[in-house]
């Protein structure tokens, strides 16, 4: 028997190696493969051959005999009551195989010691083990004693044998931990009467299971419980984000698996669950399954089908087409056909273009639009099969590409001269088609007339850095008018030559001083007239040079001399006047004299509104730009007239630069039309590093714009909130002073703000802080539970950084602008906190006149001074 193991293991009994092919389930339950057997006496026919100890008195006697079952089985009996000595009885070396826990179960019978009568009799018997790496055992080695063999236990019967009565009693014990390759057992009896029915060893180990889609190996446990490493089955993945977590599962010490799986596997795309959990089957032809996972397959989208079982996505039929952003269920569609139905309004130099949805979408929703344009040569001598695509002064709003709606306007054309615009229509597979998209044309041709090439441009009078020109006035026709004229002027060669600088001139005058040149130095000179049509050809180039030094000299000392006498003439009439009067007004005199002087040399703010007509501020406080200097980028924002939008700005001869750019929506009156342009008229008075710049305006064509440099960072309030707690005080402070530099400019222009916030400053890219919005006049509304002040478009602005003052009287001035600093300063030092959070309006009037004040967001409360200084 030793080294051999017993028919059931490891190649299990066929009966139950039948129920293993038939029933997979009965691998959880005992059919003998979750039991390693070692050693199985009771199947053995032959002779143990098993040692006894002391070998020259044996007392343990090998016999056959019956079990309980009347199974003839080969045992061992032994019976010295009458004799205290110790009878060992060894088996064969046992290999252990991968286990490091046995089992060993004992089956035997014990006699009951009354009925023998004997004072040295027991009815208990031990066990032992002794641990080897081979079958090295002989007759005297190892010694027969407790060291070296290792005791497992005092083995004790439940049932005992008695007159008339036979019971066997079954013990199973454990042995553990086990080294090396194997082991002998050794039972030690002293004084029982006892026989060993049958001896069988044994480990235990979880069978191979699959569950969850998941194949579980063999497992030999060597601990309470012992984690196995499984693999997903066939057509099975691992779901996505456990890529490198494997299957596992637990198997217990007693065989059998434990709990579920920690990773489950799922079946691949195309492939679905079977009737179990155990095996995964491809998509019929037809269907198909998109993901990993617990789906099922489903039939194929609208004009699509697959090609083979298996299928994780379905192929588009010829013609159709799935966009990459469409989910793999979603149903093939194919670009739209072309729009239809495109209307043309043309509006002097510009063109509004309509147009009809498409009659087949190609059953999208994502359906856009492009519109394209080229140039096809004048009205009059059109360049057949000759156009050529529009350059970059063709501008056009919303957008060229991506319209969603179906209305595009175009400006910046030529007049006289013929457009082909094409209209596509695309949506998202559109780009996957091999056929040019869908479209519709139509021609246009800017047929209303603009002024003729000024002419007659000559030189009244020059000096070292001035030209004074003037030039005959164009004759339009169709009851046209001229609006102004443009000129444009560059040094003839050297350096500058080529770089065009620009000049607005009033249609009232037809002449025009030229400054700032360089003496000594010959200009090229043009002028163009501009109407309700646009603007007309540059008439032909002049030529006119400035004055050398020395020339007009003797006109200066003459214009000196004759000064030097009148100025004589008046000293004297002062000086008769002073003396005739300096005993009784000689102070205020003076105090006059020094305000006199004052108003002289400081210049002052001008309300454009004082003004009779509002457009003359403009062209004298604004720089006109030409429409094609300017290209829309992206649209920023909105503000209370139109779209606000970021943009460039290329002036020949300068240096490009990006600008925000505010567009006067369409459909306006003559009045929201001043009052849109009345905030270019304030912003163009004021030159200062913290108020922000106004770079020019457009107003000669459709839409009305204001240009001013662009602010990268955007409002002030906004731009705290987002950095909260991102700066140094020495950065918040210096924001700060930039901002009270600025006002303290608008106030030595004698210019009230009246609505100063953390929303109305404006930050650059070096942390530059700019006051902005000089909007229109305020006027506190009346009978209200809520008062605000409200502009005269009906935009209301909050008190929160309004003077008491201002709000009880309607009194603003520089200390009421004051006022509202000191609330920047808190918004700024709180990174964009609102001022009185949720107060009411109500609320904050009566906390400020019970002499509230803001807690501080700093180590010192901001104390605000009501001097106005």
């Amino acid at each position: 028997m030793g080294g051999q193991r017993a028919p059931v293991a490891p190649g299990r009994a066929s009966s139950c190696r039948l129920l293993v092919l038939l029933l997979p389930l009965l691998l959880l339950t005992r059919c003998g493969a979750e039991e390693e057997v070692l050693v199985n006496t009771k199947l053995e026919t032959s002779d143990l051959r098993w040692t006894n100890h002391p070998a020259e008195d044996s007392q343990w006697e090998e016999l056959s005999g019956v079990d309980d079952e009347s199974n003839s089985v080969r045992t061992y009996e032994i019976c010295t009551r009458n004799s205290p000595s110790s009878y060992w009885l060894r088996t064969r070396w046992i290999p252990r195989g991968a286990a490091t826990t046995l089992y060993v179960e004992i089956r035997f019978t014990m006699v009951e010691c009354a009925s023998l009568n004997s004072r040295h009799c027991k009815e208990t018997f031990n066990l032992y083990y002794y641990l080897s790496d081979s079958d090295e055992a002989t007759p005297t080695h190892p010694s027969w004693m407790e060291n070296p063999y290792t005791k497992v236990s005092t083995v004790a019967a439940d049932h005992l044998m008695t007159r008339g009565e036979r019971r066997s009693n079954v013990k199973v014990l454990r042995l553990e931990p086990l080294k090396g390759a194997g082991l002998y057992l050794a039972f030690r009896s002293e004084g029982a009467c006892m026989a060993l029915l049958s001896v069988r060893v044994f480990y235990r180990k979880c069978p191979p299971l699959q569950r969850a889609f998941a194949s579980f190996p063999e497992t030999v446990p060597h601990s309470l419980v012992e984690q196995a490493q499984g693999v997903c089955v066939e057509n099975a993945v691992t779901p996505p984000g456990e890529q490198s977590r494997p299957p596992s599962m637990l198997c217990g010490e007693d065989g059998q698996w434990v709990g579920q799986p920690t990773s489950s596997c799922a079946c691949r795309p195309g492939y679905e669950a079977g009737e179990t959990d155990v095996r995964c089957r491809a998509c019929p032809s037809g269907q198909f399954k998109a993901g990993s996972g617990p789906g099922v397959c489903g039939p194929c989208p609208d004009r699509s089908n697959t090609l083979i079982p298996g299928s994780a996505y379905c192929l588009c039929h010829h013609g159709y087409h799935r966009a990459d952003s469409d989910p793999p269920h979603a149903a093939c569609t194919r670009p739209p056909s072309s729009p239809r139905s495109i209307v043309s309004q043309i509006n002097d130099s510009s063109v509004t273009l309509e147009w009809s949805e498409p009659l087949d979408r190609g059953g999208r929703v994502d359906l856009v639009y492009r519109v394209l344009c080229s140039i096809c040569g004048t009205a009059s001598k059109a360049l057949v099969g000759s156009c050529s695509p529009c350059d970059d002064s063709v501008l056009y709003r919303p957008a060229q590409r991506g319209l969603t709606q179906r209305r595009v306007t175009v400006w910046g054309l030529r007049p006289q001269t013929k457009y082909t615009f094409t209209v596509q229509s695309l949506s998202g597979v559109s780009a996957l088609s091999q056929s040019e998209p869908a479209s519709d044309r139509v021609n246009v041709t800017t047929s209303r007339d603009v002024p003729p090439p000024v002419s007659g441009l000559k030189r009244v009078a020059a000096s070292e850095s001035s030209l004074s020109l003037e030039w005959n006035v164009p004759v339009l026709q169709n009851q046209f008018i001229v609006l102004d004229y443009q000129l444009r002027y560059s040094p003839k060669e050297g350096e500058g030559a080529g770089q065009w600088q620009w000049q607005y001139v009033s249609s009232r005058s037809s002449s025009v001083v030229v400054s700032g040149l360089q003496r000594a130095v010959r200009y090229q000179v043009q002028v163009r007239a501009r109407s309700q049509a646009g603007y007309g050809s540059f008439g032909p180039e002049g030529s006119f040079n400035t004055l050398p030094d020395g020339v007009g000299s003797h006109l200066v000392v003459t214009a000196v001399l004759v000064s030097m006498g009148i100025l004589m003439l008046i000293a004297t009439a002062i000086l008769a006047l002073y003396c005739y009067r300096r005993r009784v007004k000689d102070s205020e005199q003076s105090d006059k004299s020094r305000h006199y002087q004052m108003g002289q040399t400081m210049k002052v703010y001008i309300d454009p509104f004082t003004y009779e007509d509002p457009n003359e501020a403009v062209r004298e406080f604004t720089k006109e730009i030409e429409a094609s200097f300017v290209k829309i980028e992206e649209v920023i924002g909105a503000g209370e007239f139109g779209e606000v939008c970021r943009g460039r700005l290329r002036v020949p001869g300068r240096k490009e630069n990006y600008v925000a750019i505010k567009t006067l929506k369409g459909g306006y009156t003559d009045k929201q039309r001043r009052d849109f342009l009345s905030e270019a008229s304030i912003m163009g008075q004021f030159q200062h590093p913290n108020i922000i710049h106004l770079e020019g305006v457009i107003t000669t064509s459709c839409p009305v714009m204001i240009l001013t440099e662009f602010m990268e960072n955007g409002a002030l309030d906004s731009f705290l909130r987002v950095n909260d707690g991102q700066f140094t005080t020495i950065q918040l402070v210096g924001m700060l002073r930039g901002i009270a530099a600025g006002m303290k400019y608008l106030s030595v222009m004698s210019f009230v703000h009246r609505d100063l916030a953390a929303r109305n400053i404006l930050v650059n890219s070096n942390l530059v802080c700019k006051v902005s919005d000089f909007g229109l006049s305020r006027f506190l509304t009346e009978n209200s539970s809520d008062p605000t002040y409200t502009s005269s478009l009906g935009g209301k602005i909050p008190i929160r950084w309004t003077a008491p003052e201002a709000i009880a009287y309607r009194k603003f001035t520089s200390a009421s602008d004051g006022w509202s600093y000191g609330i920047v300063m808190w918004e700024v030092m709180s990174y964009g906190e609102r001022p009185y959070w949720d107060m009411s309006n109500q609320d904050v009037i009566n906390a400020i006149e019970q002499d509230y004040c803001l807690p501080p967001v700093s180590p010192s409360c901001l104390s605000l001074s009501m001097t106005g200084d």
